[in-house]
């Protein structure tokens, strides 16, 4: 009887039926099955976790398709409870910054494709799957999704979580990775690090002071390889830490409260 309760069990599809905007969203299927979703073929463990990312502004209901080894098919459905952004205003930000001119904005665009670039690996570590930790204590000074306002001026919805931190205080890893990206000279953001975590599920790092590692290397959880600092865009010192799922941006303090 255990032997058939173990296959029942490895045959099914779990998804959780809510979540928010902004979330990583963990799925469970039948290992070797393929997973679409959003016209991207999800990548799964050996044991079946696939993992994907939900934006700032998705609707539901969100779509899952399973195909089991054995040919059968399944479809979760998945609910999106929409969340009330605030609106921030940022005051004291280097004019350059919020209006640049030509040179400098051509100069961002290049930086920024870089990033991009960074973001979109896909290797097969499962090291997004362990709960996350803080990169750095502090008090949260700028939600994720949240409206900003630059010098008056309207910008994008604020793509991470700011922790304000003394400038030199050491940066850690939340999760193990390898860092895919780092820089420490970029226009808008400074000091800035990715740190891939398999499976499309990054984090990046910015506005930092300093940086204690190089693109290649593999970092553990809790491990220092960086320090806070101002650099970029910014009007204090602070940690902007942001996640990903490929091009897909989520809210870090979701991923935190993942137990």
């Amino acid at each position: 009887m255990a032997s058939v309760d173990a296959a029942a069990a490895d045959a099914r599809v779990v998804f959780p039926e809510r979540v928010q905007q902004g979330a990583l969203v963990l799925g469970k299927v039948p290992a070797g099955s393929r997973v679409e979703h959003a016209g991207r073929v999800l990548r799964s463990t050996g044991y079946g976790t696939v993992v994907f990312g939900v934006g700032r502004d998705a609707s539901g209901p969100l779509e899952v398709q399973v195909i089991r080894p054995d040919g059968s098919r399944t479809a979760a459905r998945i609910e999106v409870d929409p969340r009330d952004w605030p609106m921030e205003r940022v005051n004291g930000v280097p004019p350059k910054t919020v209006d640049p001119p030509p040179a400098i904005a051509e100069r961002i665009r290049r930086e920024q494709a870089r990033v991009t670039a960074a973001r979109t690996r896909d290797d097969d570590r499962a090291d997004f799957a362990r709960p996350f930790i803080r990169p750095v204590e502090g008090r949260i000074s700028g939600r994720f999704g949240s409206g900003r306002i630059y010098n008056g001026k309207p910008g994008a919805g604020h793509s991470g979580m700011d922790i304000a931190a003394p400038t030199g205080t050491p940066v850690q890893a939340p999760a193990a990775g390898i860092v895919t990206f780092a820089d420490p000279g970029l226009y808008l953001t400074g000091g800035t690090v990715v740190i891939d975590h398999g499976h499309g599920v990054s984090s990046n790092f910015l506005h930092l002071s300093r940086i204690d590692v190089a693109e290649g290397e593999r970092v553990e959880q809790g491990q220092a390889f960086a320090a806070v600092g101002a650099t970029g865009r910014a009007t204090g010192p602070h940690l902007h830490w942001g996640m990903n799922w490929f091009d897909v941006r989520v809210d870090p303090l979701l991923v935190l409260e993942r137990r």
